[in-house]
């Protein structure tokens, strides 16, 4: 009979080096749990409408392997226990220091996050937790610091208009965009109709999410809308929460040789305006034919009517070829004056029926404005 004694044994030490193997490896992911939070202490002020940011510093951890060790600042409202926290954030060095250098208008996100209003004190509070990417260990220490909100928002890099009464509809993808016109400002020409309508942050995953309630940018909620359809120009400051909307009525070509305005255009979509089929015929003169003109905009404010003129950043200009550049066609904020900043038709145009457009779409690069002959 064949002796399988050594073979037995043989397989029993391998079972036993692999089990001692695993408790190796799962010994290797331990870690201790955060025993001290340093700074900043509690109670301590933060001001988030100054350009600034806080340090947070906390005691090491210890890993059973004399490893590193990777750190998660955790923050939760006051009174929260961390079990749904309202943000969670790796500390320096992607997680490998025990510090986080945080900027103001970070900790204004999540104090929005957590509840506190604009231009309101409320606390916070924190902890850490520790790992080795796995078997987390939760500290049993926190902190709690207090903070001022300011008025306005943290600036995003981008706007869109969403919403049952909005050009796009409640699509995320099909949301609208703004225009940015400043370092903390954006503007959007759009047309409301009966429904609600909110502004968004991004066209996919979670946006933030604003709206105007009374005149001032809040966060998480719509605006209703009712009444006939309009087009609007809104304006949002997020350094302030200050919002602005005025109607545009209505936009004339200002032909300024025979001063008088020689047709009105016809909204289109999504911050266009269109006129379709229009005769242009210069003015004889005695030194040659006249072509220049500008636009007037009737708009609304406070139910009350007044103009705008756009025109030309040049107070004269020489009659287009087809070697100007896009920006001869740009349209800016001009005086009433019926001869300064006109445009200036192109030859082609005189005697001829043409289609016009107006741009002051979102993806516009500026706003502009074109000529078809037909």
């Amino acid at each position: 009979m064949k002796n399988n004694f050594p073979k037995i044994l043989l397989i029993l030490f391998s079972v036993f080096a692999v089990s001692c193997s695993d408790d190796d490896t799962l010994s290797h992911t331990n870690v201790s749990a955060v025993n001290a939070l340093y700074a900043p202490a509690d109670n301590t002020f933060f001001d988030l409408g100054a350009q600034s940011s806080a340090v947070f510093e906390w005691e090491a951890a210890k890993a059973e392997d004399n490893g590193v060790v990777l750190y998660d600042v955790v923050f939760d409202r006051e009174g929260g226990d961390f079990s749904n926290p309202v943000y969670v954030m790796p500390s320096d060095g992607n997680g490998f220091q025990r510090t986080l250098n945080i900027s103001f208008s970070d900790l204004n996100k999540i104090a929005g996050l957590a509840g506190i209003e604009t231009e309101s004190i409320g606390k916070l509070i924190w902890t850490v937790n520790s790992s080795k990417g796995i078997n987390i260990q939760k500290s049993s220490v926190s902190g709690i610091f207090e903070v001022l909100r300011p008025g306005g928002f943290p600036v995003p890099d981008q706007l869109f208009i969403s919403g049952t009464g909005s050009e796009g509809g409640t699509i995320q993808t099909e949301a609208v965009p703004f225009k940015k016109t400043g370092a903390s400002t954006f503007e959007i020409y759009t047309k409301l109709s009966s429904g609600d309508y909110q502004f968004i942050t991004r066209k996919n995953g979670t946006p933030e999410v604003f709206y105007i309630d009374e005149g001032d940018l809040q966060e998480n909620g719509a605006t209703a809308y009712s009444g006939d359809d309009k087009v609007y120009r809104i304006k949002v400051d997020f350094s302030d929460g200050s919002t602005t909307m005025t109607e545009i009525k209505k936009i004339e070509l200002w032909f300024a040789p025979n001063a008088e305005f020689s047709f009105e255009y016809v909204y289109a979509g999504k911050g266009t305006w269109k006129a379709e089929n229009k005769l242009i015929v210069f003015r004889q003169e005695t030194w040659g034919r006249d072509e220049r003109y500008k636009f007037r905009f009737t708009v609304n404010q406070n139910e009350t009517d007044s103009f705008e003129w756009l025109g030309s950043s040049n107070a004269d200009n020489n009659r287009p070829d087809g070697n100007v550049p896009p920006a001869y066609w740009y349209m800016f904020a001009v005086s009433s004056d019926q001869w300064s900043n006109c445009f200036k038709f192109a030859s082609a145009v005189d005697n001829h029926n043409v289609n016009s457009l107006i741009d002051f779409s979102g993806t516009a690069p500026a706003y502009t404005h074109n000529f078809t002959v037909l």
